[in-house]
């Protein structure tokens, strides 16, 4: 189930910051690629290192937020923020959509830090801020409908049913994360837990945000 658009009819402002975002990953990513290794160790957010100088490292805890993985990682993220950014920022306003975004994605960071403080894997992706997003859309536009490719077909389907299902595999993947016991282990993969703690903080940060509108925006 691969979502493809929403209905914006209802939106009543450009999301510039929705766009700016997009813009940033991207360019960040292109810095990436050209920086290689060196880039990653020096901008990701690594665990161990944090543990070993908090304040020295602090500023790896935004620009973590800004970097990627892969083509595939930086495109799945993209299309979710165009998707659902620009309606939770039409609702938030410039200024609050920037602020929450970037405290879903700090909790987010916290959530897989908490889980696993010790891992020396750089942690990289804008997964964490854009699953806080979700969980915005999916308590201010429940029935919204979202466009998704079903096998071969567009379908329509409420936006609480398409959201629901990718929390759900969220949730059965970090409790199967969880479960690994083999503790040696120290590999590279989804940060599932950083996914769950986005999602929550999104959830939470949306009773605090929603209700300044776009009267506040900068």
């Amino acid at each position: 189930m691969f979502p493809l658009g929403d209905d914006n009819s209802q939106r009543r402002i450009t999301p510039v910051v929705t766009f700016a975002l997009i813009a940033i990953n991207v360019l960040v990513f292109f810095v990436e690629l050209s920086g290689g290794d060196q880039f990653i160790q020096s901008w990701a957010f690594i665990p161990a290192r944090f543990n070993a100088d908090p304040a020295g490292d602090a500023v790896t805890v935004l620009t973590a937020m800004f970097m990627h993985g892969g083509w595939v990682h930086l495109f799945g993220n993209m299309l979710f923020l165009w998707i659902f950014g620009d309606n939770v920022e039409d609702r938030f306003g410039h200024r609050n959509f920037l602020i929450f975004y970037l405290l879903a994605g700090i909790a987010a960071t916290f959530a897989q830090y908490i889980f696993n403080p010790g891992s020396s894997i750089p942690n990289v992706g804008a997964s964490g801020a854009i699953a806080g997003v979700l969980g915005a859309y999916i308590i201010m536009f429940p029935q919204s409908r979202v466009n998704v490719l079903l096998g071969r077909q567009v379908v329509a389907m409420p936006a609480v049913i398409v959201l629901g299902m990718w929390i759900a595999l969220q949730l059965v993947s970090g409790v199967g994360t969880i479960a690994y016991t083999d503790e040696s282990a120290d590999v590279g993969g989804v940060a599932y837990m950083a996914h769950i703690g986005g999602f929550v903080a999104g959830l939470m940060l949306t009773f605090l945000f929603r209700n300044a509108g776009p009267s506040t925006t900068a």
